[in-house]
């Protein structure tokens, strides 16, 4: 184990040449360097985070949605029929004619009545809107805090206004208070997403936002430790920007408000395009390739870090030509955006912009 804990520890891997972990053990009093165990204050403030989410959605989204007149939805459950059940869960849960006229026979039902049955469970597994207004409010209050919060603190800060104060000291900057607040309640956000997707409503997005959410989760702590926590201030900005404006859309159209459903959507492409393919690459990408380059020079762990902001370049471009060509298509139809969009448009969305 020591020597698996070694290996992965590697400074050559880590830090720049001629740096070691012991260079960052003892800094001067008052100093604070970023440490491993720092995460670990993530996971209880992430079960703290899902706790008040229960009781936000419960209590305060909830209470807002009843005044928009979306009440929780009454499912009409199937009665319970194990050769069915076994066919929804294991083979498919919209049978063919092959399959409806097999099961007729076996169960001596009507045809119908084995297509209402399929019908009554695939909509048991349903959300109403009602739990996916109370779920969009609570991202959308998270978002438009945190961002706000980062917007406040990066304001404030030397490398918001001149990104090569990401570099100058490196790996000798001290972690400040604001700093690992706004970098801790990131990470235990999206923990706790992972936690939730196991108690709420499975969607068939299920494993892609947990394979999103691992990711998220690996590239925050991976620039905590090799302390690039000031760019990565600036990713998670960034990357902020446009969460709350999809959020607040799904919210106006879980609420009927078409227009502003709209709108909201419209804003949130326009906002979605600059911030991913204007002001990343020419704001971060230019300061982590070149500005870190001429400042302090490439080593492993920084081979790294690039190359998976690249890949989140990569998937950026991919995003924005799948929402152009679904708002595209929407307005050539002459319909609304939020009503044409496929039935997966959310899901598909609230997968890809974070």
């Amino acid at each position: 184990m020591a020597a698996l804990s070694a290996w992965f520890w590697n400074e050559r891997f880590w830090l720049p040449h001629n740096v070691t972990w012991a260079d960052l053990e003892d800094p001067a009093p008052g100093v604070e360097y970023p440490k491993v165990g720092h995460l670990f204050t993530a996971f209880p403030l992430a079960l703290g985070i899902f706790a008040f989410r229960i009781f936000f959605e419960r209590f305060i989204a909830s209470t807002c949605a009843r005044s928009l007149h979306l009440q929780p939805d009454v499912v009409r459950k199937a009665q319970p029929n194990a050769v069915l059940e076994k066919v929804f869960t294991s083979i498919t849960k919209c049978p063919d004619t092959r399959h409806l006229d097999g099961l007729s026979k076996q169960l001596d039902w009507e045809v119908r009545k084995v297509q209402r049955w399929f019908r009554h469970r695939r909509n048991q597994d349903k959300p109403s809107t009602h739990t996916k207004f109370c779920e969009s409010m609570w991202r959308f209050t998270f978002y438009l805090g945190i961002f706000i919060y980062g917007i406040r603190f990066l304001w404030q800060s030397p490398w918001f206004w001149d990104t090569r104060h990401c570099w100058y000291g490196y790996p000798y900057q001290v972690m400040t208070p604001g700093l690992y607040h706004y970098y801790v309640t990131e990470l235990a956000f999206y923990w706790s997403l992972m936690f939730s997707q196991f108690t709420d409503i499975k969607r068939k997005d299920f494993l892609i936002m947990f394979i999103h959410h691992l990711a998220t989760v690996s590239l925050i702590s991976f620039s905590y430790v090799n302390n690039m926590a000031r760019v990565g201030s600036l990713v998670l900005c960034v990357h902020d920007a446009s969460d709350s404006l999809l959020e607040a859309a799904k919210l106006a159209k879980y609420a009927k408000y078409q227009r502003l459903c709209d709108f909201l959507f419209i804003m949130f492409t326009i906002v979605f395009f600059i911030t991913r393919l204007v002001i990343y690459p020419i704001w971060v990408i230019n300061s982590t390739f070149f500005e870190s380059w001429a400042i302090i020079g490439p080593f492993p762990s920084w081979w790294v870090f690039n190359i998976l902001l690249l890949v989140l370049q990569v998937l950026h471009i991919i995003w924005s030509y799948l929402i152009a060509g679904i708002a595209v298509k929407a307005m050539q139809r002459g319909k609304t955006l939020c009503v044409s969009s496929p039935s997966g448009m959310r899901d598909f969305l609230s997968v890809f912009v974070h």
